[in-house]
């Protein structure tokens, strides 16, 4: 049975998203309290796993949509205010992450070298950066010649991947108004030639608020629901929950309210712009529906951003996944796991005869000791 197993499919489409590579666990000899994943040694077994056994000779496209690089957690660069979304900026960030994890870019690398391997990098809002050229060329670059013609960076402004008929891939982050940008119309160049991101109202929430706050609490920005997060904050941390309520609200205030002002905007479409920038995790399955009724063509929509794993098969036969992520989540929902630690990516396994087959899965590793290590 195994050996016909082996020959039963003819391609292999892996998607994991918001890995969030950062600086390292320590940098300058202190811990990194921005530093949310911890997973090396299994990212690295799944290449390997991928690129050997049955999936030798086959053909593997692996996806990572999003969120790969977290470009927006790592400050420890000598760029300030807006000179911290500089080209040069973002490339000394994107390095200080490559020194972080040296063993998940060379196992990447080692992926690409064995044949009919691929890896196509959608861009997501925690590493959006990435659309910059300088970016582009060391990512690309990183790889020995002869991965370099397996791996691209996906740039088309939809933000939709189409792997196979059927099957659309986006981030998700389109979705929410604070995260969205015009992915090909987001870098301008000063006179002398400098070139610059301009990040969305949400990414200078990440770097300016967020990143802070988990220097006091660095499970912060891992609790879901967020409401409920709040309620039980005010409850049994009420400073902390106040400060951070209030450093929103003056934040907002002054960065994004007063600016929309600054425009010559009217009262009514400076609030209503305001509100729409606040709605955070916006309800996918809603949007999954109008989804499907706008693209009657698909049948699987596959999507990351909130770290909420999901396959949920709907009632008119298409499936609707959010492969998660690959950081440690708490979830205050009492039907779900309060401690996500899932690794969970997408698999779509194409029969050489018949149609795809999906699945969400749960990266388990392929270490065989009875113990492991405590985080």
């Amino acid at each position: 049975m195994r050996f016909r197993r082996k020959n039963k499919f003819s391609k292999t489409i892996l998607v994991i998203s918001d890995i969030h590579l950062g600086a390292g666990a320590y940098i300058n000899g202190k811990r990194n309290f921005l530093e949310d994943f911890h997973f090396d040694k299994e990212l690295v077994e799944f290449f390997e796993f991928f690129s050997s056994g049955e999936y030798l000779n086959r053909e593997v496209e692996l996806i990572i949509n999003g969120d790969f690089f977290d470009l927006l957690a790592v400050p420890f660069v000598k760029f300030y205010d807006d000179e911290f979304w500089s080209e040069e900026a973002a490339l000394e960030k994107l390095k200080l992450i490559y020194n972080g994890h040296p063993e998940v870019m060379k196992a990447m690398d080692e992926f690409l070298k064995v044949k009919k391997k691929s890896i196509v990098y959608i861009i997501g809002n925690h590493d959006a950066e990435m659309v910059l050229p300088k970016l582009k060329d060391y990512f690309l670059k990183s790889f020995s010649q002869e991965s370099q013609k397996n791996v691209s960076i996906f740039t088309d402004n939809e933000g939709i991947y189409i792997p196979t008929e059927g099957v659309h891939i986006k981030h998700g982050h389109e979705y929410e108004v604070a995260h969205s940008f015009p992915l090909n119309d987001s870098v301008i160049e000063n006179k002398d030639g400098n070139k610059y991101f301009l990040p969305p109202w949400g990414s200078y929430f990440v770097t300016r608020v967020m990143n802070k706050f988990k220097a006091e609490r660095d499970y912060i920005n891992a609790v879901r629901p967020i409401k409920k997060f709040i309620i039980n904050g005010l409850i049994y941390d009420p400073l902390l929950i106040i400060r951070f309520l209030l450093t929103i609200a003056y934040y907002f205030i002054m960065v994004r309210f007063i600016s929309l002002f600054k425009r010559g905007e009217s009262i009514k479409d400076v609030f209503m712009k305001s509100i729409q920038e606040l709605e955070l995790f916006q309800d996918f399955e809603q949007l999954t529906t109008q989804y499907f009724v706008s693209n009657p063509q698909v049948k699987t929509l596959i999507v990351g951003h909130t770290h909420e794993p999901i396959f949920k098969i709907r009632e008119d036969g298409n499936i609707f996944i959010n492969t998660g992520t690959w950081t440690k989540m708490y979830n205050m929902d009492f039907d779900k796991s309060s401690e996500g630690l899932s690794l969970t990516y997408a698999q779509i396994d194409i029969p050489v005869n018949s149609d795809y087959e999906v699945a969400l899965n749960s990266w388990k590793g392929t270490n065989r000791l009875p113990y492991r290590e405590f985080r």
